[in-house]
């Protein structure tokens, strides 16, 4: 079953990445005990993405799907093997340098993972089944978005960190067994205009449509200012005084607040008011974080991150919903790779915001100060997007 294999390959390498990052803030805190020091994890990872990213999309929509989904696995591999030979001492000068620089290829494979997976999907299944296949793809990621940092906490506490990143390793290879196992006919190269002329198309379309852009600038600068996640590690070692399982605990109750949203919107979708759900959940994210700042017992800061992933769960449907039915089909390649990083860079960027402002106002008041950002974002965005605040979802069919 190519869908199958499809999954397999999302699972195991969205697994194999929560490991190596839950590990990883663990190993450099270790090493560093500095906050500034979590946050450069997210620099290293960003600049590396963002340099790669719209020329990842173009390499994809344009070459061999495939191959470069194994190509990414590939560079997963020798990330989380690079990080063995670290925690064992083989790399025994400058580990934190040799940590930061496995980073780096992380966020260029990363940059390959996503497009890889959306041509994929659109070449093994037809378009009337894109719905339901859609939601079973994401509830299959959010699953490895809470397993992940769970299995990394538990490797580590009981196995120790270099049997982390080996678990890491066999599962790059997992995936990019089932990436190769997968038989798919994938169209001839394509004949278009040049690489920067069609980039440019993109970012034209998306910075003159003010309801794309206001609602992937609201989850950009909501995650910016508002993730707490990167600092987790200092949590548990100065506030909570837990182990790595607790870490895992607190890393994975975003993503179960999230699942939870997501199957319970499968059943009861949100028509009516999208541009005021889309603001009330980013508004409630940054309120959960204030809250979570707060807290000094272990379980409420679990329950408050749980419930900033119910409220990210909303606003993750509500911004792709409108992200597919506000995109013409011509530009889909070119607004997702423009999406991807928008998004998926802002939680690295945001990692190293925390670093930064932990470092200036220290921990707890740094987090507060992101929280109260995400809600000046919200109504930032209110006023200046007011296509996005009155949208009702019929007006983009």
């Amino acid at each position: 079953m190519p869908f199958f294999k499809l999954l397999s390959f999302r699972l195991l390498i969205v697994l194999a990445y929560q490991i190596m990052a839950i590990v990883v803030g663990w190993h450099i805190y270790e090493l560093t005990h500095d906050t500034l020091a979590l946050g450069l994890i997210g620099l290293a990872e960003v600049i590396p993405y963002f340099c790669c990213a719209l020329f990842a999309g173009y390499a994809v929509d344009h070459h061999s799907r495939r191959l470069f989904g194994v190509f990414a696995c590939l560079m997963l591999f020798l990330t989380a093997l690079t990080l063995v030979l670290v925690s064992t001492g083989w790399l025994g000068d400058s580990p934190a340098l040799w940590i930061y620089g496995s980073i780096a290829f992380t966020g260029v494979a990363r940059a390959f993972i996503g497009p890889s997976y959306s041509a994929m999907f659109a070449l093994i299944l037809p378009r009337d089944q894109y719905a339901r296949a859609s939601g079973i793809g994401s509830s299959i990621f959010q699953f490895g978005l809470v397993a992940g940092p769970a299995l990394g906490g538990i490797l580590v506490g009981w196995a120790g960190k270099t049997a982390a990143y080996g678990v890491a390793a066999g599962l790059c290879l997992c995936a990019a067994t089932a990436l190769l196992s997968l038989r798919v006919k994938e169209p001839p190269p394509a004949t278009s205009a040049p690489i920067f002329t069609s980039i440019a198309d993109g970012l034209r379309f998306v910075f003159s449509n003010q309801i794309i852009l206001g609602a992937q600038s609201l989850d950009m600068f909501a995650v910016l200012f508002g993730g707490a996640v990167a600092m987790l590690p200092a949590f548990i070692h100065d506030i909570f005084h837990y182990g790595p399982e607790g870490l895992g605990i607190l890393r994975a109750a975003p993503a179960i607040g999230a699942v939870m949203t997501g199957l319970f919107l499968t059943r009861y979708p949100i028509n009516l008011h999208a541009g005021y759900w889309l603001l009330g959940a980013v508004a409630g994210f940054g309120l959960c974080m204030i809250g979570f700042a707060l807290s000094v017992n272990f379980w409420a800061a679990g329950l408050l991150l749980m419930l900033s992933g119910v409220c990210d769960g909303v606003s993750v449907v509500m911004r792709t919903t409108i992200l597919q039915l506000a995109t013409p089909d011509a530009l889909r390649g070119r607004v997702s790779a423009i999406n991807g990083i928008f998004i998926g860079s802002s939680n690295e960027l945001g990692a190293f915001e925390s670093g930064i402002t932990a470092r200036l106002m220290g921990l707890v008041p740094s987090v507060v100060f992101g929280g109260v950002m995400t809600l000046s974002v919200v109504a930032a965005t209110a006023r200046l997007a007011p296509k996005l605040r009155r949208l009702e979802l019929h007006q983009l069919h």
